[in-house]
């Protein structure tokens, strides 16, 4: 049987290919592979057009890629750092991207095993690269996590400044979506007999158990007719949509690319991050397990000493993480005065203050106000 790919299903082609490099302008782009400890390979990919004192790295969240920050379809962060004086961009891709394979495939990981093994290796190989610059890091969602839980645990030391988009070391979520985290992965693996979610089950063989689930999914969600949409709320939030604020702050072309986007995410993370919302903020998967014996059980609690100054930024309607950045933020600012900041996006949600149309307008002023502030790279108009 052929699978129809995306857009196919509407009689279009895809709009924009995957995995490709086409949204980046005027710049030397390279991919740097390394592994990690645990054995798994990632990557950094380069958009290089002048060597800088202020080096950004950007981090994706799940179920995304490197390919958030490089979308053609509007002005994309990468070209928008690039424009101003930011001439060294790097995007890395971790185990969570779906730009490998493994990420597909049923496993066991945790946000543990990222910071533990994934973010320390990246800055070592970024470093390899770079020598001493001064970095500055950018991330999304569950990479923003553990991002931060690898600066907490001390793994991550040399980040001149970070900015965190809808959620960092704080774990708040809607009441539906505490359900479905602590009930979901069990009903989808034992019940539906499936190990990882997929945004694409639309395009499955009819009467299979993918085919079913985006069938269910679909007969809940009328707010637009494209059922990998349906698929990607149903994954990551509460509400119609739940990624994003409205469907108006998308460009079309990256509504239809949804699936391509946000495609697969393994079970094994909601359970982790289940156990952080009961906590209410980041803690171990598997306290007590000497593999993760450098990590603390309490990410939270020692973060003030190691972090940098960081930007909290979050929608003001975030439908995925509600108010998880605000509630850490004044935490966080209690114990280290003056720090950090904190930006809340009028008409807003999780992902489209990285992904949004305007998103160049309405948010990345801020970012780069904020990297300018701890950088030594010149002001540029």
């Amino acid at each position: 049987m052929v699978v129809p790919e995306l857009g196919e299903v509407e009689g279009m082609k895809r709009p924009v290919a995957r995995y490709t490099h086409e949204g980046v302008e005027k710049a030397d782009i390279s991919v740097h592979p390394f592994a990690t400890e645990d054995g798994l390979g990632l990557s950094l990919t380069r958009f290089h057009r002048a060597d800088c004192d202020d080096v950004v790295l950007l981090v994706h969240g799940l179920p995304a890629s490197s390919d958030m920050f490089i979308m053609p379809e509007h002005r994309n962060m990468t070209n928008f750092l690039l424009d101003n004086g930011y001439t060294d961009v790097w995007a890395l891709d971790f185990r969570m991207s779906n730009r490998f394979p493994y990420n597909a495939e049923t496993n066991h990981y945790s946000l543990d095993d990222i910071a533990l093994y994934d973010h320390p290796a990246a800055m070592r190989e970024l470093r390899r690269h770079i020598g001493g610059r001064r970095v500055h890091v950018v991330a999304q969602c569950l990479g923003a996590v553990s991002f931060f839980m690898s600066m907490s645990a001390g793994l991550v030391t040399d980040v001149a400044s970070a900015v965190t988009n809808s959620v960092s070391l704080v774990t708040r979520v809607p009441a539906w979506s505490r359900l479905k985290l602590k009930y979901g992965p069990g009903i989808v693996e034992y019940g539906f007999g499936v190990s990882v979610l997929d945004a694409y089950s639309a395009r499955a063989g009819r009467f299979t158990r993918n085919r079913m689930i985006s069938r269910l999914v679909s007969a809940v969600h009328n707010e637009c007719d494209n059922p990998d949409c349906h698929m990607v709320s149903f994954m990551w939030g509460t509400g119609r949509p739940a990624m994003f604020y409205d469907h108006d702050s998308l460009a079309p072309e990256t509504h239809q690319r949804w699936a391509d986007l946000f495609p697969v995410t393994g079970l094994s993370y909601y359970r982790h991050i289940y156990k952080m919302v009961k906590a209410g903020h980041a803690v171990k998967n598997r306290p007590g397990d000497p593999r993760y014996a450098a990590l603390p059980d309490d990410y939270l609690r020692g973060a003030a000493e190691n972090l940098p100054p960081t930007l909290f930024l979050t929608g003001s309607d975030n439908r995925v993480f509600t108010d998880s950045n605000i509630v850490c933020h004044r935490i966080l600012s209690r114990r280290a005065p003056g720090r950090h900041t904190l930006k809340v996006i009028p008409r807003y949600s999780h992902v489209d203050p990285i992904v949004g149309r305007n998103a160049h307008v309405d948010v990345f002023p801020a970012i780069l106000e904020h990297i300018r502030q701890h950088s030594l790279t010149r002001q540029v108009a």
